[in-house]
Parts: structure tokens; C-alpha cells; sequence
């Protein structure tokens, strides 16, 4: 999903210690790849998924990182390609200085480990250049899109993700089953939530494009423009669903009138350089809600599978920014209205049994 970056990496020598066999073969991909220019390694980040990275000093000082993707669970290939679509795009994703694509290896440059939601906590004010740096590249990407290159990110996939919510959230993390009643209105909510995603324009979608995965390069010198992180799901899809990832981020919250002047910057900059929105705001603001209203209900889904099922509960504190943006388009809404009511009745029977995020 998103990598999560660690402060104060420590030496990698106790894992290996400990047993770690994926840890020896890291240093020894490392060395292959390297040679006498190899020096210290120390983890760089974890992440949601299988994926670890770690930080590799070498002699001269400069570093490079290393993603160890266990080949049973991660293939380093979409990476691989995307890295290569995004960056012939005009993007920033990192460079590839050696691959080992059998053990699930990947030697890449080092994009720093300063995150936008980094530096968005330490000054909020930096969030109208650090987002106009991110709209740009975004804007790049997509407008390099072509169909046929991509996974296509079709109606049964955004089913699938949708069925996180009632599966994940509602069952193994609030410990309801719905009624006959309630999966009906979840099911005809749903789609119309998938109706809309599939009649908007579709073009190349990054999939996480949010203050996790942008890193601060430059930090306002050159290169400007963000490092982009954790491309490896992208797909073939609805023109808004990058947009709501980034200015409606589950990691940090903005001022409804500043996400929309985030918004609105978004639909000029894309109308200006030519891509498929909404000719009319309102129309393109309605797709934008309601695509970040199917990505809500995922990500409710995925974080409580991260928590009962992997065991990484740091997501929990993030859900109620989630719900509440889910809980505010379904109320703006008519049609959505009915899954407003629903998620009262969740959370009311969510105080009955005791459960708080």
C-alpha cells in the first residue's frame, strides 16, 4: 500500500545475526552488484506488503536502496515497467542500477527520506508548492496514457476492493454482519460508485499518489519535482482517482476550502494540458467524491486487514480521517445518502459493543 519510513535506521549486522537469510542474500547482492564500493546497510523503510527496503552507504558517501521483494509473495516486474513508463513520462521514480529479479532484488537510486506528509507536518504552509510540484507530475503522467500498457482498472477489480469494506471493516474489525436490508444498500451504492468511476475518461493511474509515496527532492533547488514511490499497482483507470489519493490523502486532512483550491488548481493545470476531465467543475468535483468515496471504503478494508490479519495496527488512527470523509460525500449526495444512514447504524452498534478505533 505505502511505505512506511522508519527514523534512525539501524545496522542491518543483527538481523543477519538473528537468522535473517533474506538479509545475507541482500548483502550479497549488494556486494555483486557493488564490489569494493559497497559500505554500510541499514534499513530505509517497511512496508504494507512483503516489501522492505534498506539504505546502502557507499564509500563515497552517496547512497542507493535496495528493495528486498520475497519473489513468493512480491514480482518486481510491474515495477520494473512502470518505473520506466513514469520516468519516460517525465516523473521521478527512481533509477534502476541492478535488478535480481529470481531472488527479488531491485538496486535503485536513493530518492532521500523526506516525505511530503514530512514535510506537510513540520510546515503546512509548504503544501501549495510541494502540491503544485506533485499536480505537474501527476499531470505528466497522465497525459503520457495509452490504453493497452497497463492493467486495466475495470469494474470486477474495483468490485473486488470495494468488498474490503463489508469484508475487513464491517465483519472482522466492527464485528457486525449486515442484515439482508443493509447488504442491499451497500450493493446499490456500490454500484453506483462503480458507474461513475468506469464513464470517466480513463487514463494512467498511479494508484497511491499521496504524501507517503512523494518524497521531497531538492526541497527547492533543483530537481524540484517529488519522487514518486510505490508505483508497482498502477493501472489503466478513472482520470480522478489520482487526484483524490493526493488532496484527499487518509494521512493528513486539509481545510475543506484549501482542498478545493488544491482541486480546482488540479482541473485547470489538466483542462490546460489538454486531458479528458469534466468540462463543467461541478461535474468533475461529483466524479472526484464520488471516485474518493470507492477508494474510502477500500481503504476502511484495508487498513483493518492490516491490523487482523498482518498484525500492523499504526493504520487504526488513520481510519476515522477516512470515515469522516466517506461519512461527508455520502451526505452531500442524494444518491449516496442511503450508506450515510448505514454507517450510523454501524457505529452506534460499534458503541454498543464496545469497540473504538
Amino acid at each position: 500500500m505505502n511505505p512506511m519510513p522508519e527514523s534512525g535506521g539501524q545496522s542491518a549486522a543483527p538481523l543477519a545475526a538473528a537468522g535473517d537469510e533474506r538479509m545475507r542474500a541482500v548483502h550479497e547482492f549488494v556486494s555483486a552488484a557493488l564490489g569494493g564500493q559497497a559500505g554500510a546497510i541499514a534499513p530505509a523503510s517497511a512496508d504494507a506488503s512483503f516489501r522492505r527496503y534498506f539504505r546502502v552507504t557507499l564509500t563515497d558517501g552517496t547512497t542507493r536502496i535496495v528493495m528486498d521483494a520475497p519473489p513468493a509473495h512480491e514480482d518486481c516486474r510491474p515495477f520494473l515497467t512502470v518505473a520506466a513508463l513514469f520516468r519516460a513520462a517525465g516523473a521521478n521514480t527512481p533509477e534502476v542500477f541492478a535488478s535480481d529479479l529470481a531472488q527479488g532484488f531491485l538496486l535503485l537510486s536513493d530518492l532521500g527520506s523526506r516525505t511530503y506528509l514530512d514535510a506537510f507536518t513540520a510546515d503546512s504552509g509548504s503544501a501549495p508548492r510541494h502540491y503544485a510540484d506533485a499536480r505537474a507530475a501527476l499531470i505528466a503522467i497522465q497525459h503520457a496514457s495509452r490504453p493497452g500498457i497497463l492493467p486495466a482498472y475495470d469494474r470486477e477489480l474495483l468490485a473486488r476492493e470495494l468488498a474490503l469494506f463489508p469484508d475487513w471493516y464491517v465483519a472482522r474489525h466492527l464485528g457486525i454482519s449486515l442484515d439482508s436490508k443493509q447488504a442491499e444498500t451497500l450493493a446499490t451504492v456500490n454500484g453506483l460508485l462503480l458507474d461513475c468511476a468506469q464513464a470517466q475518461a480513463q487514463v494512467f493511474v498511479h494508484r497511491d499518489y499521496h504524501s507517503r509515496n512523494l518524497m521531497v527532492v531538492g526541497d527547492g533547488g533543483f530537481p524540484r519535482s517529488p519522487g514518486v514511490l510505490d508505483f508497482q499497482d498502477a493501472v489503466y483507470g478513472p482520470i480522478t482517482y489520482d487526484p483524490v489519493s493526493l488532496f484527499r490523502d487518509a494521512y493528513i486532512d486539509w481545510e475543506e476550502d484549501q482542498e478545493l483550491d488544491f482541486v480546482i488548481r488540479y482541473w485547470e493545470a489538466a483542462r490546460a494540458a489538454g486531458l479528458p476531465v469534466a468540462t463543467d467543475f461541478h461535474d468533475f468535483y461529483r466524479d472526484y467524491e464520488w471516485m474518493g468515496a470507492q477508494r474510502q471504503l477500500k481503504v476502511l478494508g484495508i487498513f483493518a486487514r492490516l491490523k487482523h490479519r498482518d498484525g500492523k495496527d499504526g493504520y487504526l488512527k488513520d481510519m476515522p480521517r477516512v470515515a469522516y470523509y466517506l461519512r461527508r460525500t455520502c451526505e452531500r449526495y442524494r444518491e449516496l445518502r442511503p450508506l450515510a444512514r448505514l454507517l450510523d447504524t454501524l457505529e452506534n452498534r460499534q458503541v454498543t459493543v464496545g469497540l473504538t478505533f
